[in-house]
């Protein structure tokens, strides 16, 4: 049986390339998204929908949608974030602070909530949460992301034990440093922060790993669907970066 996945942020970067590693396995996929362009640019065979994961109704009605035309559902990618502000803790205003937790944290509760639902009705399911290294180290200069990438790692963990016993499995996944245009937004945002040109950050990313190295948005996709298949049907409450083995998130180079 095909499995059928939900991805939220699923039309672009991360979220887009599990959609496609999910169809490569002959899944069935469904993405969320607020990037109206990307949505129109999606493959044939990936449904999506223009809906903000804050949006409670929204989500809500979009969990009942899925249902009537699917009915059921096997796995949800909770990946919807944002960076939010760089900057010291003292120059954030409480609005920016609220809405980078709101996305990263409030998205993943409402997410999680309607599938947990879903899950727990079939007696199966698998949840994969995108957190982040920053998640696992904290960030200077990203406080409110940090903050809420460690919020969904509690949140993970505490799902894991209250799922467990519906044979639901729940996992964070946490990126490094991913190539791409987000990660550019980062590095220019840092830049001007730091007074560091924008290639001394990049090499230093890559300083703080043991590889020595950044990844790519499909090293996380390929997790994410080993970690919906039966070859993991063991591994749940895990926290598993994929990142090149970072030992200092910070380093001075």
């Amino acid at each position: 049986m095909k499995q059928r996945v939900l991805i939220t942020a699923g039309a672009d970067g991360i979220g887009l390339a599990m959609a496609k590693c999910f169809l490569k396995k002959n899944a069935t996929v469904w993405v969320t998204d607020i990037n109206q362009e990307a949505l129109n640019a999606l493959p044939d065979r990936i449904q999506g929908s223009y809906i903000n994961v804050c949006d409670d109704e929204g989500m809500r009605n979009l969990f009942n949608t899925i249902m009537q035309s699917w009915g059921g559902l096997d796995v949800l990618c909770s990946n919807a974030g944002i960076a939010g502000p760089t900057a010291a803790i003292d120059e954030i205003s409480l609005n920016d602070w609220r809405n980078c937790v709101s996305v990263n944290l409030d998205g993943t509760f409402i997410a999680t909530k309607y599938a947990a639902k879903i899950f727990k009705d079939q007696r199966h399911g698998i949840i994969n949460i995108t957190s982040s290294t920053a998640g696992q180290y904290g960030y200077p200069n990203l406080s409110p992301y940090s903050s809420a990438k460690w919020g969904v790692i509690g949140l993970m963990k505490t799902l894991s034990m209250e799922l467990g016993s519906y044979g639901i499995r729940v996992n964070a996944i946490c990126p490094g440093a991913v190539e791409g245009d987000r990660m550019e937004g980062v590095l220019a945002r840092e830049s001007k922060v730091t007074g560091l040109s924008r290639n001394q950050i990049y090499k230093g990313y890559s300083a703080g790993t043991s590889m020595q190295t950044w990844v790519e948005g499909n090293d996380i996709a390929e997790m994410a669907v080993f970690l919906a298949s039966k070859e993991a049907r063991y591994v749940s409450g895990q926290i598993i970066a994929v990142d090149g083995g970072t030992f200092n998130p910070n380093p001075q180079v």
